[in-house]
């Protein structure tokens, strides 16, 4: 068993008084009922996660995992591995498009390496991750969300290559034509995509046969996925609500979902990417985006610019006046 799959156990469910209380609220504030729509849904939903009847976003902050692929030896991206390296240091400098975005909506980032200079296996040949390398990135994703003081985390990722294994993840989890899950990542030609498509085809016939979803993502996964899954566990244990970011942070998600249907109840998904896998993933979820832009950049940046949405919700039953408040009880 592994640490991930350990800990994939016990997970805490929401406060329901909480969600009640803050549902009641938004069924009187001054407006019709209703007429919010999924922003009350979204309200009850961190009201019972926050554990309050007063929800609200003060410290979001942003965990962005990065890590290197043996896959992009295939030539499945537009961009040299190094890029990784070079956007995590920007990442760390506060120089990159999450640093501006997370300014922008009052949060902050913190980046974590696992895997940049380390990169996975080749995925289509062995095993991307070791069981060992498995435990330590999920060790390391585990510590990462116990130092954090956050009310909101925000998921996201930097990694060449990784819309390969994202896509592959998903084809494995989810069924279906392997060609439906590849998409274009970094803007990759017709030869790129037709090489991308036969490395998730390869590995996909490596893996056949393997059940257990938490080690088809040890399989055909990269050590930023397997940070992100088990950040999204350690934070359901502390009771900590996430914006998902695209394709790449939902795929790592999936195999959660698999081994416990209720693992992402904590979890809502920021933006519907570009990736034409993104909104099929998205479906199977059962998890609608509060955006769809068309992005395609990832860092955690399409579920940083759904924060402020996410806030504006919990400030629009918590700041605004109920009917018996504005008007006195009814007689």
């Amino acid at each position: 068993m592994s640490l991930l799959s350990d800990r994939l156990t016990d997970l805490p469910a929401p406060d329901g008084t909480a969600r009640a209380r803050i549902r009641s609220r938004a069924d009187s504030v001054l407006r019709p009922t209703g007429a919010l729509a999924r922003l009350d849904d979204i309200a009850v939903w961190k009201a019972g996660w926050q554990r309050t009847a007063s929800p609200t976003i003060s410290r979001p902050v942003a965990l962005v995992f990065a890590g290197d692929h043996g896959v992009a030896a295939a030539e499945v991206s537009s961009y040299p591995t190094d890029v990784t390296a070079a956007m995590l240091n920007a990442t760390q400098q506060g120089l990159a498009t999450i640093n501006a975005f997370a300014d922008a909506a009052g949060a902050t980032v913190t980046a974590v390496d696992v895997g940049v200079g380390r990169p996975t296996a080749d995925m289509r040949h062995e095993s991307a991750l070791t069981t060992e390398r498995f435990d330590e990135i999920t060790a390391t994703a585990f510590a990462a969300v116990n130092d954090l003081d956050t009310d909101m985390l925000i998921l996201g990722e930097l990694g060449i290559g990784n819309t390969t294994a994202a896509a592959t993840v998903t084809a494995a989890l989810a069924e279906g034509e392997a060609t439906m899950w590849v998409g274009r990542g970094t803007g990759i030609d017709d030869a790129g995509l037709e090489r991308k498509r036969n490395a998730v085809r390869q590995s996909l016939r490596r893996i056949a046969g393997v059940a257990d979803p938490l080690e088809i993502l040890r399989e055909v996964g990269g050590s930023e996925l397997v940070g992100m899954a088990a950040a999204a566990v350690a934070a359901r244990h502390r009771s900590i609500p996430i914006i998902l970011d695209g394709y790449i942070c939902t795929a790592s998600m999936l195999p959660l979902h698999v081994a416990e249907p209720t693992a992402l109840d904590h979890c809502i998904v920021g933006h519907c990417s570009a990736e034409p896998g993104h909104r099929l993933l998205l479906e199977r979820l059962e998890k609608p985006p509060l955006l769809d832009l068309e992005m395609r950049l990832g860092e955690g940046s399409g579920a940083m610019a759904a924060l402020p949405l996410v806030k504006m919700a919990c400030a629009g039953v918590v700041e605004v006046a109920t009917f018996d408040e504005w008007f006195g009880p009814a007689v």
